[in-house]
Order: C-alpha cells, then structure tokens, then sequence
C-alpha cells in the first residue's frame, strides 16, 4: 500500500491543512513599545534582524511570551471548590467575600449582570452583606421569601 505524498494530501483536503507561523515578541527600546513579529518560518525567526513596525528600530529585546491554558468548567471550578485556594478566606469578612465572590465569577467567565458588580463592589468595600440586602429589596427576587417565588405551585 503506498501512500500518498503530503503535497498531493493538501490538495485533496484543504481543510487540513496546518500553517505554522512563528509569532515572537518584542520590546522595543527606541519606541519602548511591546511589539509582535509574525515570521515564515522558524529558520527566518533565527537568522533575520527583527525590525520594530512602528519606528524601524532595531534595538529590540525578546520576550517571554504568554501562555494560555485551556481547562475544562469542570476542572475550574474544582479548584475553585479547594478550600487550600483561598487561604485568606474569611467568611465574616465583606472585603474577603467579594474577592471570593469576584474570583468566582472570573473563573466562570460569564457577565453574572450589573447588580452582582454592584454587590461585589460594595462588599469589597467593607459594607455588610446585611446592609446590601437591606438597600436592594429586588435582589432576591420578587415577594418576601428567601429566593424568590416557587417556580411551580402544585
């Protein structure tokens, strides 16, 4: 069985096709700018002068790029649910709650709306929990009960 050469894979299968484009970073001392250079290839990163785009300079240093990692919901949020994650956790504390609260929602990555930006805020300001509720009626929903109205009535 033979096997088709890579040139004659990529005409068939377009869709596969991978490009692999070194990006490296730069700063920039002339212009003192952070700059990124995407370049052809790898042998090209290595032996050309990298050049600054916005002032031509050329007195550029290397950077450590950032690395992002991608995790599941799931593995976020049990890490979230380590207690040895949040050390300084106080639970009787407003500012240690709304940090709590914030580093939550970051990690779910979801705008939870502008009454919950309000409420960390004001936790983190130091004001109780007690105080918030009492200014904000609405917060927990419509009618007296704890959470809100049943969703069913039977």
């Amino acid at each position: 069985m033979s096997y088709p050469q890579r040139s004659d894979r990529l005409k068939d299968a377009p869709e596969t096709r991978e490009v692999i484009m070194p990006v490296y970073e730069y700063f920039c001392h002339e212009c003192q700018r952070r700059i990124s250079i995407f370049w052809r290839t790898f042998s090209e990163a290595r032996d050309a002068e990298p050049a600054c785009p916005h002032c031509d300079g050329t007195h550029l240093t290397r950077l450590m790029s950032r690395v992002r990692v991608v995790r599941s919901e799931e593995s976020r949020l049990d890490d979230l649910a380590d207690p040895s994650s949040l050390p300084d956790f106080d639970e009787n504390d407003p500012q240690s709650l709304g940090r709590w609260m914030r580093k939550m929602s970051d990690e779910v990555g979801e705008d939870l709306g502008p009454e919950f930006d309000e409420v960390v805020g004001r936790l983190e300001s130091g004001e109780s929990p007690e105080d918030i509720e009492q200014s904000m009626p609405d917060l927990m929903g419509e009618g007296d009960e704890e959470f809100g109205p049943e969703p069913y009535d039977f």
